[in-house]
Formats: structure tokens, sequence, C-alpha cells
């Protein structure tokens, strides 16, 4: 049935953007590590519009406690700089009239456990999100007319699977998270 492979698939796209969503915020979570991905979400006011940080500099990672922040627009460092202190990402930048440098401090053993519950709350959130795709998968199978109760029945059980699957790797993507985070 047509309807049915619709469903699953669904089920599946939405489970699947969850875990690309959990990635995306484990990115953010710095593990004592410079990366560019830890400035990719600051929006900078130019001229007059948020601007993301990349299409107004070049963002690197010269070393691994660094990150090199070069404006193609000379005139936007102070926003740039302005834009980094209000992000609270804990930087102070500091800036040579062409560069913004923010050097990115070790993780204290307190630091570390913040940012492994921070890691675990994005976890259960995730999880939360695949639970609601498999509630919202069932809700549209019972929708449907005319399909037998051994189909629906096999029908739940393929989405139970899915949801078990990706539960399980929300939990194998957070354990690797949390050993990156506590390595010293």
């Amino acid at each position: 049935m047509e309807e049915l492979d619709l469903i699953l698939e669904s089920v599946k796209q939405d489970m699947d953007a969850a875990v690309k969503h959990l990635d995306h915020a484990f990115q953010r979570i710095r593990a004592g590590r410079a990366s560019t991905t830890m400035v990719q979400d600051v929006m900078v006011e130019y001229y007059g519009a948020p601007t993301p940080i990349n299409q107004v500099a070049n963002v690197s990672v010269p070393d691994a406690m660094t990150i090199s922040i070069q404006p193609w627009d000379r005139t936007a460092i102070n926003a740039i700089e302005k834009a980094i202190i209000n992000s609270n990402l804990g930087f102070a930048p500091s800036n040579n009239g062409e560069n913004i440098i923010l050097n990115v401090p070790p993780l204290t053993e307190e630091r570390r456990k913040e940012l492994a519950k921070q890691a675990k709350v994005e976890a259960e959130q995730t999880k939360v999100t695949i639970r609601n795709a498999r509630q919202d998968g069932l809700k549209e199978l019972k929708k449907l007319d005319g399909v037998s109760e051994d189909v629906v029945k096999g029908v739940e059980e393929e989405i139970q699977t899915y949801t078990d699957k990706y539960v399980k790797l929300c939990d194998e993507h957070l354990k690797t998270k949390e050993a990156e985070i506590m390595k010293v």
C-alpha cells in the first residue's frame, strides 16, 4: 500500500532530521579544541541586516587553541567583535585592526561536566523528537481505512524498530561526544 510506505518514509525522515540536528548541536559544544563551528551561528549586524559571520569574514583555525576571523570589509571588524561578545560564547575577542583573534581557553573539569550535561540534554530532546515522530506515524496509521489489522500491526512494529534504532543512535552519538568532552 502506497499510504503505508508514505507513513513509514515520513517517520524515517523525521527521525533522520532529528539525529542530524543532534549532530549539529554537538558541533557547537566545544570539546577543548578550537573549531570554526564554534562561531558559525554568530550573526553580525552588517549594513543593517543580521548576517552569518562566515558571509562577512574568513574564519579559520591556525592552531588548536585559536580561531582567526579576517573580515573582508575592515569596517565590519567592530560589528563582528560586538556580535561575538553578545553571543555568550565565552570568548574575549582581540583585534589588531585587520583580524580578530579568539583564544580558546582550556576547559576546566567543572566546565567539561557542564558541557557533558548540555550534550545529554540535547540528546534527550532528540529522543523526544524521535518519539514524537513515532506518535505522529501511529496517528496517521490509525486514520487509514480498509487496512487489515495484521498489516497495521506489522507497520506499527516497523515504526517501533525505527524508533529503537534512532534512540540507540542518539545514545551512541552522546557517548562519543561525552568521551570527546571529558578527554583532557
